[in-house]
């Protein structure tokens, strides 16, 4: 009323940057959690085969515990994937409550998982609860480990409650799901090269479907994926799914004073790869080859991550992972089994242990104090005697087994007469027993 027509208004938008520094954060977590979880689990797996002797309690037992992924049990998953995917995308209010609860209980497990190894190795807490009847507590489990699973499900309840506190509650998102990660690749297994191809091939087309051809299905022309990930824009809820790595942006941007806008990984973009990673790891150990296969793929996954950067930041649109991810980490895994010429026991994998050659044996006979002769027993048949039985020490190379566990084999097959000292009748008890003792001695420091 006061200037007329001559008042004009404009928006003022800053520009952003292309690329963001939480990139970084979601490289370096992404990338961890792979070689960390593939490292993890081909040495427990291997470890589990040579220390079938030890005895462990209930608990131990059960973080031992792995599953064989089969052809069958893929196809059921991809199923499960793609109708979960569908009916979220329809039903999100009802169903984002179901996934996050899920997402707590699942998470309290991996963090119990990934922390008990350094819980056993603390002094205090070995004391057992008394004997019950409880369903859980009956297994007297000791005090510190119960303090740790209260611990475990007090966090996963505290982000269960914060979780839309957009400064802080995705650090304790990320981290719960880092932990969810490394339990699933310590449990999973999967047993063959043939396995791993077809694993990746499926979800390769699955994550290619639903970012690339859903938009063509759709009314809003959306990607499904993308929409389930981000969160409907009309969802009455505003809840987020929290199966993802997200980090804020940390730019100087005006626009994260108003909107705080995160960059998202999910979970399938580092479990799937991490399953091969994981197999690669375990074949490395099983013949021998300095881990070039588990050092190779790991890379692989690097930079198929960064090839994703890049084309999201060219294409300014959600990007399937597994489109790059795939093809680096497989093709990689393939290229060094063919270059090693290992293809054939690389692509059998649980076969591949029947074509190594045999390892040699290595005899080292063992000085020990010879047993006083019978004067009843003619000299020349306990010199044949002791011909025939020689004090002998056999090793098998079996690869990276320690001393200790040699030993303890060693202990386990005494009474089985592996080794055999010529002997007569009994002489004085006490003498015998020493020279025996000094024998087994002088076994042991040769076998140290």
């Amino acid at each position: 009323q006061s200037f007329g027509s001559s008042v004009k208004g404009a928006m003022y938008a800053p520009n952003e940057p292309v690329l963001d520094y939480n990139m970084v954060i979601i490289f370096v977590m992404a990338v961890g959690t792979v070689a960390i979880g593939g490292y993890w689990a081909g040495s427990r797996d291997v470890k589990k085969r040579y220390m079938k002797h030890k005895r462990d309690d209930g608990a131990e037992k059960h973080d031992d515990e792995t599953v064989d992924v089969t052809p069958i049990m893929i196809c059921v998953f991809v199923v499960m994937c793609c109708s979960m995917l569908v009916l979220l995308y329809f039903f999100y209010d009802h169903l984002v409550y179901v996934i996050i609860g899920i997402f707590c209980l699942a998470a309290s497990i991996g963090l119990y998982s990934c922390l008990s190894p350094f819980v056993r190795r603390f002094p205090l807490g070995k004391c057992r609860i008394p004997d019950n009847n409880l369903p859980y507590f009956h297994k007297r489990p000791q005090v510190r480990m119960l303090l740790l699973a209260v611990f475990c499900i007090s966090v996963s309840v505290v982000w269960g409650v914060f979780r839309n506190e957009d400064q802080w509650a995705w650090v304790l998102q990320d981290a719960l799901g880092i932990a969810f990660c490394l339990y699933m690749l310590k449990t999973i297994r999967l047993p063959t090269f043939k396995g791993c191809t077809l694993l990746l091939m499926v979800l390769f087309v699955y994550d290619v479907f639903f970012v690339f051809i859903t938009p063509f299905l759709t009314k809003t022309g959306e990607s499904i994926m993308v929409e389930v990930a981000a969160g409907p824009s009309d969802s009455a809820t505003h809840e987020k799914l929290p199966m993802v790595l997200k980090v804020p942006r940390l730019n100087s941007s005006p626009l994260a004073l108003c909107d705080r806008p995160f960059s998202l990984l999910g979970f399938g973009d580092i479990l799937v790869p991490g399953l091969l990673v994981a197999y690669c790891h375990r074949f490395d150990i099983q013949v021998q080859s300095s881990r070039v296969y588990f050092v190779s793929c790991t890379i692989a996954y690097g930079i198929g991550l960064l090839v994703t950067f890049v084309a999201l930041a060219l294409m300014q649109m959600g990007q399937p992972a597994l489109l790059y991810l795939v093809p680096c980490t497989l093709l990689t895994s393939f290229a060094v089994a063919l270059w090693r010429k290992e293809l054939a026991m690389f692509w059998t994998g649980s076969g591949f242990a029947k074509d190594l050659p045999q390892p040699p044996l290595v005899i080292a006979p063992v000085n020990c104090p010879e047993l006083p002769k019978d004067s009843n027993v003619p000299a020349s048949e306990q010199d044949t005697e002791q011909m025939t039985n020689p004090t002998l020490h056999v090793k098998e190379l079996r690869g990276p087994t320690t001393a200790a566990e040699e030993l303890a084999d060693t202990d386990a097959k005494t009474d089985q007469s592996e080794i055999s000292v010529a002997q007569s009748e009994e002489p004085a008890g006490e003498n015998k027993d020493d020279l025996e003792s000094k024998c087994l001695n002088a076994e042991r420091k040769q076998l140290e």
